[in-house]
């Protein structure tokens, strides 16, 4: 039976010590529900996550997962990469969808990694943002997932609705989205925290149908949809 919408309103903290007991409830059922979130794209290293990475633009995990076991088995080093033309390799992205375009970016990033930073994904935001195809949101996921560096937020499309679902930011902007979860945040937690948001946002918060019944957070969510 599908849900039913209802207009049940959360009580909105008054003060500072309310809002950060709000947010405790929030990371707290988080932690129970998701203890173990991990990034979802299938790596061995943090180049084969910076080529997937740009793969899952507009694109699902799953779909990338099915993709990356065969290109990496065709092209396994940086370098394989690098020689070859986008042209060539857009076919064997193709299902990715953008192709043409992604493999531009990942035969580009491939020549910097190898030409500017020595062969190895770089460890700092400022030369993460240096390679063709990594934005902020790819910066991020690289420099968390593989190498444990919290440089800041994740912001994909499942942070950036629940975050505003949850009032923890009402920009739609995903740079002014990370600043806004990053002030409130534990830096410990940036990177465990985007994952824990990322699998609610596919296990119950989801967007056409979001199972509110069964989200230990529902209470404390100013949705205007939702659902029981």
């Amino acid at each position: 039976m599908p849900g039913v919408t209802v207009k049940v309103k959360a009580v909105r903290p008054k003060n500072l010590a309310e809002r950060r007991a709000r947010l405790e409830t929030i990371l707290k059922w988080l932690d129970h529900a998701y203890p173990d979130a991990v990034c979802a794209l299938t790596h061995s290293s943090p180049w084969e996550l910076l080529v997937a990475t740009i793969l899952s633009a507009q694109c699902t995990d799953k779909r990338v997962n099915l993709v990356t076991p065969g290109l990496f088995q065709k092209y396994p080093t940086t370098q394989d990469f690098a020689a070859t033309a986008p042209e060539v390799l857009a076919q064997d992205i193709r299902s990715t969808g953008f192709f043409n375009n992604k493999a531009k970016s990942i035969v580009g990033a491939a020549k910097a990694v190898l030409g500017q930073f020595g062969g190895e994904v770089p460890k700092t935001m400022a030369e993460m943002l240096q390679i063709p195809g990594a934005a902020r949101k790819t910066a991020n996921v690289v420099l968390g997932s593989g190498y444990g560096i919290a440089s800041g937020i994740v912001v994909d499309t499942h942070v950036q609705r629940l975050a505003n679902r949850l009032d923890l930011t009402r920009n739609a902007d995903p740079v002014k989205i990370e600043a806004d979860l990053s002030k409130q945040i534990p830096k410990d937690r940036w990177i465990l925290f985007s994952h824990q948001l990322i699998h609610h946002g596919r296990a119950l918060c989801i967007a056409r149908t979001p199972r509110c019944a069964e989200c230990g957070i529902a209470h404390v969510c100013y949705a205007k949809d939702k659902t029981v």
